[in-house]
């Protein structure tokens, strides 16, 4: 196929990566992005990692390299500064499966929303800001198969590829609305990310089964049919929405059929799915309706109502403050940052120090006005 530039560089053996991190340790700048297979697989893993320089493209496959470590040393160098686009998800998977931290972020996501860019995906921003129309076409690849397509292959490198002058275009954006030091101080808190405990909660059942108003031998069965399910996802190595919906497991719930001929007329389930799991799923639904009911678990604590007041009433500057601006609510202020203060509730600068999400920027800029509202609040009993 013709290639809109020049193929990256494929790197799938350890000393490779060993090269390749001695070659770019003298780069002032490098993009990078992740493909995981969390479409396909029980438990998920990063399955590439794209790299750009200015002049440069790499491909890295983790799932031939014995040892990623030297790849770590790059990312926490400061010397470097590392773009990403909505780094989030990277990062923590980066950190999940290799116990990377990273130094010097440039998020280019993030310094869009700052800006105030409505069109917040990569496409749509390099398609505005550096004329580039992406192929999304392989977007749900499964990135743990091998050999990858050359057609995948230019997919990833392209999310990579055009990082750096997108990087520019905002960065020139951030110092015309004089936001550098705001963004600077965002990123400083994005990079620091902690992975989601995946674990499986063989608890997790009453999510679905609260909400959707089953009686105690309903969510009986559903237990045993939501821990069919991960056995049968963990067996196949399969995501557990790829073996049955929540929306099925409801329905079978709420039916609890009793042999296949009424499984196969549970609303909405498949005929063919039913028939292949049938004897799997006729046995929890009984064992469902055999067990010992399950207790509903107790209600979280009630939020303190002052406390809650405060911070409604947070809330409503924050609001304010962003659209007096033309941005989103928590490109001022994290809703994590207003439950903080709301619980705090410091009555003077110095005790904004030490909230999360309140940088030096923040306290510099907002800092007065946040202490003036709350020594308001407190005045008004709240």
């Amino acid at each position: 196929m013709d290639w809109p530039f020049p193929s990256a560089l494929y790197i799938d053996h350890d000393k490779n990566l060993k090269q390749l991190v001695k070659k770019l340790r003298n780069e002032p700048l490098l993009a990078i992005d992740t493909e995981s297979n969390s479409l396909y697989a029980y438990q998920e893993r990063v399955c590439l990692i794209q790299l750009s320089t200015r002049t440069h493209d790499y491909i890295i496959d983790p799932l031939r390299i014995a040892d990623m470590s030297p790849l770590g040393e790059l990312l926490v160098d400061p010397k470097i500064e590392k773009v990403f686009h909505a780094a989030e998800y990277d990062l923590i998977c980066l950190k999940r499966d290799y116990g990377f931290t990273l130094v010097n972020l440039f998020d280019t996501m993030v310094a869009a929303r700052i800006c105030g860019v409505k069109a917040l995906g990569l496409s749509r921003l390099l398609a505005e800001y550096c004329n580039v129309n992406m192929d999304k076409s392989h977007q749900r690849d499964d990135w743990g198969q091998r050999p990858l397509s050359e057609e995948g292959l230019l997919y990833a490198q392209m999310d990579t590829h055009y990082l750096p002058v997108l990087r520019d275009k905002l960065g020139e954006l951030l110092a015309q609305y004089g936001r550098v030091e705001e963004a600077n101080e965002t990123f400083l808190e994005a990079s620091v990310v902690t992975p989601p405990d995946h674990t499986f909660d063989p608890e997790g059942y009453w999510r679905m089964a609260i909400p959707s108003g089953l009686n105690r031998r309903q969510s009986a069965v559903l237990r045993e049919l939501y821990i069919l399910r991960e056995d049968i996802a963990k067996e196949r190595d399969c995501p557990p929405f790829k073996v049955f919906a929540d929306k099925m497991l409801l329905a079978m719930a709420e039916a609890s059929p009793r042999n296949l001929n009424e499984l196969e007329r549970v609303r909405g389930f498949p005929v063919a799915i039913a028939q292949r799991y049938s004897n799997e799923l006729l046995q929890a639904i009984e064992q469902g309706k055999r067990t010992q009911l399950p207790r509903r678990p107790r209600r979280k604590s009630v939020v303190d109502p002052v406390v809650a007041e405060r911070f409604t009433a947070l809330r409503e500057w924050r609001r304010e403050r962003a659209e007096s601006r033309g941005v989103e609510s928590d490109v001022i202020i994290s809703k994590d940052a207003l439950w903080g203060l709301a619980v705090k509730a410091p009555t003077s600068l110095d005790g904004l120090h030490g909230i999360p999400g309140i940088g030096p920027w923040r306290l510099a800029t907002y800092g007065e006005e946040i202490v003036n509202l709350i020594v308001r609040l407190r005045s008004e009993g709240l």
